[in-house]
């Protein structure tokens, strides 16, 4: 049987639903991704074409950098989403998910830019100064 998860927006108006394997959560200390969530932005990936999407009317975007977008309602102000330019891939806020979701943490990343008012966890997870290592 093949993996679903379902999540949304605060206020419903958005709705999703994935199928296939999740990515473990990435967890951005970046100022772009703490300014959007208040924190870090903690976030699990799929393949673009394994995402419906219900209420598309009410998703909103936004580019915060030449490179990528941000996906949001418009009317509840969820932040939902984000994705790089020309990815096959979007990534999905972690708490968007409707629960059980089966999420773990992998990573922390652009941890050199996190806020003065926390400290990183000491959770034996990989913390990057800047994005992830690629892969080889």
């Amino acid at each position: 049987m093949e993996q679903k998860n379902n999540g949304g927006c605060l206020c419903g108006s958005v709705r999703f639903e994935t199928t296939g394997p999740l990515r473990s959560v990435t967890a951005c200390h970046c100022s772009q991704c703490r300014r959007q969530t208040g924190l870090y932005y903690a976030a699990t990936a799929v393949p673009l074409a394994n995402l419906h999407l219900e209420g598309e009317e009410t998703l909103a975007w936004f580019r915060a950098s030449d490179t990528a977008r941000r996906g949001f309602c418009s009317r509840c102000g969820s932040a939902l989403f984000w994705q790089e330019d020309g990815s096959a891939q979007i990534s999905i806020m972690a708490g968007a998910f409707d629960q059980p979701s089966g999420l773990v943490m992998g990573e922390h990343i652009y941890c050199a830019d996190k806020a003065d008012f926390y400290e990183l966890p000491d959770d034996g997870l990989p913390h990057h100064a800047g994005d992830r290592p690629v892969s080889a």
